[in-house]
């Protein structure tokens, strides 16, 4: 792995905090591949060269896949939504990169965290904790008006409200769109926080959802995205079970599907 082989420019960034910051990639060879509101992209750099019994290894690559947050008509290049995670293989060295920067990015994107096997015309049940809020902001944005689904309601759980990143923009589409609640949900938010506080699994209880979102948790009619924290997504499928709510698979039907972001 050489510069050569490097295939991409980190185009822009912004900063939320010591913790999150949103990335624009551009790959050299423009436009991007088609991609679905859903899919990942693998991102890599360089790992720092090894001394082996030959001598010093040629530079491998150290790669970590990262949802799209940009449209599927955007083909000028990939948002990726970013956490600092100081043990993790290649986001220390990421975070560490700033406009100009080259990167290697995969040929194209991939994954099943789509909406294509949800049937038009369902609600949309959306639930992210931290940076698990950017294929849904995919999927919206693809979407601005005459959308797949009946009605879509987002939950997006994180510690404080610097690390939302796209909550004026939800905001505004909630205002915009009377098919369309977004609920931020802040669990470790200080004194004037004016949100909802704690975590999202509390909201899932029947009553207390329909209360918020206007309607009913009805598996006949939802299809419930979960991505983010394992835990999170474990607890929330225990509590939908019991509603009648499925584990969606490639083989078959179901109306769970989850994207565990570690």
């Amino acid at each position: 792995m050489s510069a050569d082989d490097l295939n991409a420019t980190l185009a822009e960034r912004r900063d939320l905090n010591s913790r999150y910051a949103i990335l624009r990639v551009r790959p050299d060879d423009l436009p991007i591949p088609p991609f679905l509101p859903g899919q990942f992209v693998q991102v890599g750099l360089p790992e720092p060269a090894r001394a082996g019994p030959a001598g010093v290894d040629r530079p491998r690559l150290a790669k970590r896949s990262y949802s799209i947050a940009s449209a599927a008509d955007d083909r000028e290049g990939y948002e990726l939504f970013l956490t600092l995670v100081e043990q993790g293989l290649l986001t220390p060295e990421l975070w560490a990169r700033g406009p100009g920067d080259r990167l290697w990015v995969a040929p194209r994107a991939q994954g099943f965290f789509t909406l294509e096997r949800v049937p038009s015309g369902k609600d949309l049940v959306l639930v992210a904790t931290g940076t698990g809020v950017a294929p849904y902001v995919s999927m919206l944005r693809t979407f601005p008006e005459r959308t797949p689904w009946r009605r879509a309601v987002l939950f997006h759980g994180v510690r404080s409200a610097s690390d939302f990143g796209y909550r004026d923009e939800l905001s505004g589409r909630e205002l915009a769109d009377p098919a369309f609640r977004y609920f931020p949900v802040a669990s470790r938010e200080a004194e004037g926080w004016k949100g909802i506080r704690g975590r999202v699994q509390p909201l899932f209880e029947p009553a207390r959802f329909a209360e918020l979102v206007g309607w009913p948790l009805d598996p006949a009619e939802c299809h419930v995205f979960l991505c983010g924290n394992p835990a999170m997504i474990a607890s929330l499928r225990e509590l939908l079970a019991p509603l009648g709510f499925e584990p969606a698979t490639i083989a078959r039907g179901g109306n769970v599907h989850f994207e565990r972001y570690w």
